[in-house]
């Protein structure tokens, strides 16, 4: 019997609200291709060198955000996955590290653990925000670990339980290696504790909500790098690289001094760039080249990054370094690999800055190639062809095997 009220009418049927619809996936592709099709805009105004690295650090940005946007996105099954790699460089990415991303929930809880690897150094950090917002100056760390704090040495098992935390959004791993030739990086696998073994969060919604922020990642996220990159590249050579420590609820690594700042060849053919450095006592520190875009210049086939490991010290215990487009026959020489400007970005990891807390500063000055020679100190490391050609060699081999699959 249907139940009425006492005029004798039958009770209104109770409100529903309808289900929102489903998204269109036509519409949605439609808009990511259009995004693709608009990198273009970064484009605008460039020539030559610049042009190329240009549609590489296009190519390169796209190839990341679909890693860390689409493949790496989903937090129910989380997988961490490669952010940076030699095919996809960004962010001023620093050619020491392996950087490894996913997402995560803030009320979730998740379980990462596997071997530690014999990387210099190791970090897990829980960010808020995200890489495609273009927000850099607002991401915040809400948790971080080194191998140290967790107890794993080089080569022991690391296990972790990172907890809900209020406006987490993703855990980035860093690993830092000195000896490129030798240390090997960790394997670690992350799992969500407090889902449903097998669960995955991959329907219509969470699909089109991935390439939505693909998006975004596209354009903030892209604007946001190329800016970066380009206003240091047009700045005045050697000017604000004195290193400095981020705050420490900074997204930046922990213990870390960074030093941005622009280099310059104007003369290609007739000009080199004379960097001295005197490093603080540290875990590991190294100087390396950017293009104008915020994209390690090619590290696997060029020297266009030393570290502690690998950089040769001047009799006086001091550092040389000599930016040229040709090999001047300096051991500590970083190949700019054809880019005339960008970049150069000195990192301390764990310096000991002494009582003023303040980093050394980097000598810059340009000098003719004529008179390279004697801006040199006396006993400045050289080297030859051949022994060049070997160290690139394998360089290029301790990249590979860094990145393999």
């Amino acid at each position: 019997m249907t139940a009425t009220d006492p005029s004798g009418a039958a009770p209104a049927a109770p409100a529903t609200t309808a289900d929102p619809p489903s998204p269109d996936p036509h519409a949605t592709w439609a808009a990511l291709a259009a995004t693709i099709a608009d990198l273009g805009r970064l484009l605008d105004g460039t020539t030559g060198a610049d042009a190329a690295a240009g549609l590489r650090y296009a190519a390169h940005f796209l190839a990341a955000g679909l890693s860390v946007c689409v493949a790496h996105d989903d937090t129910v099954a989380p997988s961490l996955g490669r952010m940076v790699e030699p095919s996809m460089r960004w962010g001023l990415d620093n050619p020491d590290c392996l950087y490894l991303i996913t997402r995560l929930a803030p009320d979730g809880t998740y379980r990462v653990h596997g071997d530690r690897g014999t990387a210099t150094h190791l970090e897990l950090q829980v960010n808020t925000g995200h890489f495609g917002d273009g927000n850099y100056t607002g991401w915040r760390a809400v948790w971080s670990a080194t191998a140290d704090d967790l107890g794993a040495g080089p080569g022991q098992p690391l296990d972790v339980t990172i907890g809900p935390a209020e406006g987490s959004s993703f855990l980035l791993v860093r690993q830092y290696f000195g000896d490129w030739e030798r240390e090997r990086p960790a394997d670690l696998v992350i799992e969500r504790l407090d889902a449903t073994a097998g669960a995955t969060d991959d329907g219509l919604d969470a699909v089109t909500a991935r390439l939505v922020l693909l998006q975004q990642w596209l354009t903030a996220g892209a604007d946001c790098w190329a800016a970066l990159g380009r206003g240091f590249a047009d700045g005045t050579p050697g000017a604000t690289i004195d290193p400095f420590v981020p705050p420490a609820e900074a997204a930046g690594l922990k213990g870390q001094a960074y030093g941005f700042g622009p280099f310059r060849l104007d003369d290609p053919d007739r000009d080199a760039v004379v960097l001295t450095l005197a490093p603080p006592p540290c875990r590991l520190w190294s100087v390396s080249l950017a293009d104008p875009w915020w994209a390690s210049v090619d590290f696997a086939h060029h020297q266009s990054s030393l570290n502690s490991h690998q950089a040769q010290a001047d009799p006086d215990g001091r550092y040389t370094f000599v930016i040229a487009r040709d090999d001047p026959g300096v051991a500590n020489w970083l190949d700019p690999a054809g880019a005339t400007r960008g970049t150069l970005a000195v990192r301390y990891l764990l310096p000991d800055l002494g009582h003023d807390g303040v980093p050394p500063p980097l000598g810059y000055r340009t000098v003719p190639l004529t008179d390279l020679a004697d801006a040199l100190p006396p006993g400045c490391p050289r080297t030859d062809p051949a022994a060049r050609a070997d160290a690139q060699r394998r360089r290029a081999e301790a990249v590979a095997r860094r990145y393999r699959a």
